[in-house]
């Protein structure tokens, strides 16, 4: 049945291209007023046109991107839309974790470092939860593919995701949104900005999320005990321009969250099978968890956060300066009954067997992050532009981990890093560019083991004591390096080829001295990336068409072996990671009133070391060859949450409603194909043929400026499993619900 819908569902989308083109075709192919909009990106820390850049690089912005977040989804819903670009959870609305090229970390811990990088108003967000900023008022989202080691550093090896914020202006302008929507879903964002004084201009950004519970606990007999959120979140950003040389940018921001953590649901799959069985039921969970003895804490997270930054800019004539200072505060709790279900003292479980109930809490504490980047830039027409920089980073927090039996761990981390670069572009003819960069990073992270079982049962009884660890210390050094060139075969053709190398900077990993096992400790990995490329604009400006094609080698690839039937989380390094694919993105005008967009993705990824073996699940159905210490042996397996194809496509159709407006239709689906979840290969841990679709009919006026639209996010209502939990029983979680709704924006300028 599902493979009949996804069918259908393609052919439909095959149908209406083909209806198109020959429409189009059955006329005489002439130019039209109109054409697609030129993207600009900031991809190479300058201002250029998408097609020019010699770098993978897709957009999200405007209409695609506000349908995206209409039902207050979270930034995981970027995850399969865009060519490549994959994102996952097990921490609800917080950590999220990204995939670029099948590249990721699918490590859970609040410590855990990722390959994917992501920028905010060009500040890096490296802790996993700084990651989850929500987004709102945004100006464009670029998604860089591949390692982008020299101008942004280490923990760059699979790309980068960079968030560009709507400015302040000087003209009075702004908009208020309000969307309501299925289980009690509310999205209330706006912004305004203006000119305080000739010299001053301000923008103030507001957004506020909030659904109810909607699931019920039926261990408990709790309706509407679990499910819901509500999250806050605000932006002020002060432009101040005394002189056209010289300019400085504040920009304070913070949010709230008060919601549910990960909603993991026991027994979901049969053994030997990855379809969802009868035990699944998306409105109902069977909780126990229960730390404090209070009864079932159904899996509670709240989160705080603080940031602030400056950006100074001074134009020196042929050179631009470039100051950004920055910090970042958070602080917060998610609590997960991981088991997801049940088990009595009389020895019963459910749903299916639960062999022992399983709860733990992450507290996040003082993580406190700081920033700083100077650059240097030419400011010329000359055929020769270049940059140099430096860097400097410095970050402390603590995670105390809560088990009810082993009580509460806690482990002190800090990291610090510097790094120098530098980039040129030559502009050899009218036709060949050549960029080089190179960078030197130096990296420092410790890790102090802290109070150690604290309340914890199992010290009382025997069962685990105080152990003493000594203070963990790495650093390392590394220069990364890049050399591309562009050929612009036409005015609307090029193409290019880029050859990037990167590194992740080593990794302490202190989860398990909860457990009484040690810090685990993971060598920094190199990546070496070879990619070709092509970008066009053709049929006079109406299709837009840009592919790649890339292979990378990953040596020392860190990876997170996690659960397992002793539900350990230890780092282990790989000696290779291999990989090559290829992505397309395309944008088609096919009238004034239709609209299409598509890309696909092909990535093949292969973990590679014959030595390397894996802890399996507690009751899943193992397919990896099994070693002499009862382990089982990965070499040759995908890595874990890679999706072997992602295809997104969307189409938006107009009728004008007289000169002032015009009636719109807008559609957006996302397909992922097989998926392995962890790094072992098991039938019940692999997904395949997941996809979901938006939809949003409405109406917008432009003498008015307003818009009304009925919205759907998942509108078939498809159950897709996003993630596992291995180590007790067949646990899974799911992606969000079907929500279908009503949404308001007026815009004033």
């Amino acid at each position: 049945m599902r493979t009949h819908k996804l069918a259908s569902l393609a052919l439909a989308v095959s149908a209406a291209f083909s209806t198109s083109i020959l429409a189009q075709e059955a006329e005489t192919i002439q130019k039209k007023e109109t054409a697609l909009e030129q993207i600009t990106v900031t991809a190479q820390k300058r201002t250029q046109s998408i097609q020019e850049v010699p770098i993978s690089v897709a957009t999200l912005s405007g209409e695609k991107f506000e349908s995206l977040f209409s039902g207050g989804e979270d930034i995981l819903a970027l995850a399969v839309r865009v060519p490549g670009l994959y994102a996952e959870s097990s921490n609800g609305r917080v950590a999220p974790r990204f995939y670029i090229r099948g590249l990721g970390n699918t490590d859970f811990d609040l410590a855990a470092s990722q390959p994917v990088s992501i920028i905010m108003d060009e500040v890096v967000m490296e802790n996993v939860v700084l990651k989850s900023f929500p987004l709102f008022d945004v100006q464009q989202v670029e998604v860089l593919r591949g390692p982008q080691g020299t101008l942004f550093g280490r923990n760059t090896t699979a790309g980068i995701i960079k968030f560009d914020t709507v400015k302040p202006t000087q003209d009075l302008e702004g908009y208020a949104k309000a969307g309501f929507g299925s289980y009690g879903t509310m999205n209330f964002e706006g912004a305004i900005s203006g000119g305080l004084t000739d010299e001053l201009s301000a923008r103030l950004s507001v957004l506020s999320q909030e659904r109810d519970d909607y699931i019920d606990n039926a261990f408990t007999g709790e309706n509407d005990a679990i499910g819901g959120f509500d999250e806050k979140a605000y932006r002020l950003q002060l432009l101040w321009e005394p002189s056209d040389d010289f300019s400085a940018l504040l920009n304070v921001h913070g949010r709230e969250l008060d919601g549910t953590a990960s909603i993991f649901r026991a027994n979901i799959f049969d053994v030997g099978s990855n379809n969802l069985n009868a035990n699944y039921d998306r409105d109902t969970i069977y909780y126990d968890g229960d730390i404090d003895g209070n009864g079932a804490d159904n899996n509670p997270q709240e989160y705080d956060g603080f940031g602030a930054s400056l950006k100074l800019e001074y134009d020196m004539d042929d050179v631009t300066f470039t100051s950004i200072s920055a910090m970042e505060t958070a602080e917060g709790s998610s609590l997960g009954d991981i088991d997801g279900g049940f088990n009595n003292a009389d020895g019963t479980s459910g749903p299916g067997v639960i062999p022992f109930s399983a709860v733990t809490q992450d507290n996040l504490d003082d993580l406190e992050q700081y920033t700083q980047e100077f650059r240097l830039s030419s400011n010329t027409t000359d055929a020769m532009n270049w940059q140099l920089g430096a860097f400097y980073y410095d970050a402390s927090f603590n995670v105390t981990s809560i088990d009810g039996f082993f009580g509460a761990t806690t482990v002190f981390h800090e990291n610090r890093t510097w790094a120098v670069f530098g980039q040129t572009s030559y502009q050899v003819n009218e036709k060949l560019n050549i960029t080089g960069g190179l960078r030197y990073t130096h990296d420092e992270k410790s890790l102090i083991v802290g109070d150690q079982n604290v309340d914890g049962f199992a010290v009382v009884i025997g069962a685990a004591s105080v152990q003493d660890y000594e203070p963990i210390n790495v650093d390392d050094g590394q220069t990364s390096f890049e050399l591309s060139a562009n050929y612009r075969i036409t005015d609307d053709m090029s193409a290019y080829a880029r050859y990037s190398n990167g590194f992740r900077a080593q990794t302490i990993q202190g989860r398990d001295v909860a457990f009484e096992s040690s810090p685990s400790v993971a060598d920094a990995e190199t990546i070496n990336s070879y990619e070709v490329g092509f970008k066009s604009d053709l049929l006079d400006g109406t299709l837009r068409l840009n592919g790649a094609a890339f292979y990378y080698t990953v040596d020392d690839m860190q990876l997170s072996a996690i659960g397992g039937g002793n539900n350990f989380t230890a780092l282990v390094n790989a000696d290779e990671g291999e990989a090559y694919g290829f992505e397309i993105d395309s944008q088609w005008l096919a009238t004034d009133e239709l609209t299409f967009t598509a890309g696909y993705s092909y990535n093949h990824t292969e973990i590679k070391d014959d030595t390397l073996t894996i802890g399996g699940c507690g009751s899943c159905t193992v397919t990896d060859p099994v070693a002499d210490d009862g382990n089982y042996i990965v070499n040759g397996n995908p890595f874990p949450q890679a999706p072997e194809s992602i295809f997104n496509f969307t189409a938006r159709y107009t009728v004008p409603m007289g000169d002032n407006g015009e009636f719109f239709v807008f559609t957006d689906w996302a397909f992922q194909g097989e998926t392995n979840i962890f790094l072992y290969e098991s039938v019940e841990f692999t997904t395949d043929d997941n996809f979901e679709g938006g939809l949003r009919i409405g109406y917008e006026n432009f003498e008015h400026n307003y818009t009304v639209a009925l919205f759907g996010r998942n509108i078939t209502d498809e159950d897709n499993v996003k993630g596992a939990i291995d180590f007790n029983n067949l646990t899974g979680i799911m992606n969000e619900p079907r929500i279908l709704g009503v949404e308001v924006k007026y815009s004033f300028y």
